[in-house]
C-alpha cells in the first residue's frame, strides 16, 4: 500500500498532470468569460437584427420547446473559446520558438597537409599526427 500511495503522489506531482490541472481550473474560467461575452454582449448585438435576443428563439412542435437560440449561441462561445486557444497556442509555440533557437554554425574544416586528415578550421594541431599546424 505504500508503494501503491508514493507511486500516486509521484504521478500526482509530475509537472505534466500540474500543468493539465492549472490549464483545466483556467479554461473553466475562461469559459465563464467566454460565456458572458456572448450571452451579455454578441448575442444582444445579434439581436439587433432579429428584433429579439437572440438566445430566445424556440422552434415549438408538438408541445415542446426546441431552443435554437441557445445552441446558436453555445455554438458562438465554441467557435470564441476555439480562436481564442488556437491565438494562445500560436503565440506560446512563437515564444518557445524564440527560446530554442539554436545558432546554426557551419563547421568548417580543413586537410592536414601531412597526413591528408579532415580536422577543424581552427584546430592548431593535428590530432591524428600531432604537427603543429600554426604558420611561422
Amino acid at each position: 500500500m505504500k508503494n501503491f500511495l508514493k507511486e500516486f503522489r509521484t504521478f500526482a506531482l509530475r509537472g505534466n498532470v500540474m500543468d493539465l490541472a492549472i490549464a483545466v481550473i483556467i479554461g473553466a474560467a475562461f469559459q465563464g468569460v467566454v460565456k458572458s461575452l456572448t450571452d451579455d454582449i454578441i448575442s444582444p448585438i445579434l439581436g439587433i437584427f432579429a428584433r429579439t435576443d437572440f438566445s430566445n428563439f424556440v422552434l415549438p412542435i408538438f408541445g415542446v420547446e426546441i431552443r435554437y437560440g441557445s445552441f446558436f449561441t453555445a455554438i458562438i462561445n465554441f467557435v470564441i473559446m476555439a480562436f481564442v486557444i488556437f491565438f494562445m497556442i500560436k503565440v506560446m509555440n512563437h515564444l518557445a520558438g524564440l527560446r530554442k533557437t539554436k545558432k546554426v554554425t557551419e563547421v568548417k574544416t580543413k586537410t592536414c597537409p601531412y597526413c591528408c586528415t579532415e580536422i577543424p578550421a581552427k584546430a592548431q594541431r593535428c590530432p591524428n599526427c600531432t604537427t603543429s599546424l600554426i604558420r611561422q
